[in-house]
């Protein structure tokens, strides 16, 4: 019983932990590679690609800079704060936490395309 009691316990932690990453930062904008050809070509918007430079090189969508996720921290006050930043990556995942990090750096309008390049037609 009490093993049965752990267990679940285990399972629910990871779980949340799991959803934790995966889920988009309180108030991150999420739109599709089909909304993102909408968007292209915005005023005042910074597109940012968070993928390495070998994968940025190889395939990226025109107007996007890349700035890859290991460099965030050190290259965020690149971006202003005031305006928006549409983020990319390959599968979702990395946008997901450059997001994250953007929110808590205090930018006030992030954006997330979900499915990331894998999607991209």
């Amino acid at each position: 019983m009490t093993q049965t009691i752990i267990n679940v316990l285990l399972f629910g932690l990871v779980a949340l932990f799991l959803a934790s990453r995966l889920l988009p930062a309180k108030g991150v904008r999420t739109i599709t590679a089909s909304e993102l050809k909408k968007e292209l070509g915005k005023k005042d918007v910074q597109y940012v690609d968070v993928r390495t430079p070998m994968e940025f090189r190889a395939h990226h969508i025109r107007g996007f800079r890349n700035i890859p996720l290991h460099e965030w921290k050190q290259r965020a006050h690149e971006l202003a704060k005031n305006k928006e930043v549409i983020v990319i990556c390959q599968s979702g995942m990395r946008s997901t936490k450059a997001s994250k990090l953007l929110k808590k750096l205090g930018f006030e309008h992030v954006t997330n395309v979900s499915g990331g390049m894998n999607t991209w037609v």
